[in-house]
């Protein structure tokens, strides 16, 4: 036999009251992402004087898009991101963990130094103009790298990689010790690939922040072809007016767009990587933010 539900009254109202909060916290949360999409499909013009476009587009339109993606150099700067993205990811996961598997080593001479030099990086940093000054003397100014090398290594994620990584056994790496492997053949095949969670976890926060990030190309490149697609895009926007976009030839084209609607586009545009790729790092990504929570 079934048992019976022993809930009562109140806890019906209380999940029903639950069930109805949380409705509506995922509205308020999808419905901004749905109104930016629906008003970048719209006519700009349209959009600007008539207004009260809510839930379907009034004048649909791909203009936008069109003037976004006419311009010559947007191809260059989507080529430029995605490989900054990718390589500046896996490097800074792999450098940041071998930092952090070696910090996790109780043997390791100085370490409490080493943690308290790090730590002190989380609350100052040298400021803009040392950092200018520092990037110019290296030779990272308008060169690829500097998208990669400064990025390398963050202390943050680093306390992140060794939470996890005191979780592991110490009879894994005793075993592969007495088999003969050195450090550096533990670390990468046995506590990476163990490491999933944490090592997606980072992915991820570091990838949207690569994918994101305008200020390094703003400030540190002036070569066209080293822009990434964050600061392609800002600087269209920078360029745009009421009712006049700056296109490819550099002349002005007069268009239904708006400035307005051009943001709109271009957050949909730089939006939706990011988007389709959290769905498969969703399970580490969970799994990987609950690392110290518990103990077992």
């Amino acid at each position: 036999m079934w048992a019976k539900d022993r809930r009562t009254r109140g806890d019906v109202i209380f999940d029903n009251l639950n069930i109805i909060a949380m409705l509506l916290i995922c509205f308020a949360t999808l419905y901004p992402i749905w109104y930016v999409l629906v008003n970048s499909f719209n006519d700009g013009k349209d959009a600007m004087t008539g207004g009260n476009i809510y839930w379907i587009p009034r004048q649909f339109s791909l203009e936008n898009y069109t003037t976004v993606f006419d311009n010559a150099g947007i191809m260059t700067a989507m080529g430029v991101t995605v490989a900054k993205t990718l390589i500046g990811t896996v490097i800074h996961v792999f450098f940041t963990a071998m930092v952090a598997y070696a910090l996790s080593r109780k043997e390791l001479i100085f370490r409490n130094v080493y943690m308290i030099i790090g730590t002190i990086t989380l609350f100052f940093s040298g400021g803009l103009i040392p950092t200018y000054l520092w990037f110019r003397d290296l030779g990272l100014l308008d060169t690829f790298g500097v998208y990669i090398y400064p990025a390398m290594f963050s202390f943050f994620d680093l306390i992140i990689f060794l939470a996890f990584f005191r979780e592991i056994p110490e009879g894994l790496e005793e075993a592969a010790k007495i088999d003969g492997a050195n450090d550096f053949t533990i670390f990468v095949r046995i506590v990476l690939p163990v490491s999933l969670p944490v090592v997606a976890t980072i992915a991820l926060f570091h990838g949207v922040w690569q994918w994101n990030d305008y200020f390094t190309g703003l400030l540190y490149t002036n070569n066209d072809k080293l822009q990434p697609i964050q600061t392609f895009l800002y600087r269209i926007i920078a360029q745009s007016s009421s009712n006049q976009i700056v296109g490819a030839t550099g002349g002005a084209i007069n268009r239904t767009v708006t400035s307005q609607s051009i943001k709109l586009a271009t957050m949909v545009i730089t939006t939706l990587p990011i988007v389709l790729a959290y769905p498969f790092l969703q399970k580490y990504f969970v799994k990987g933010l609950m690392i110290g929570s518990l103990k077992g």
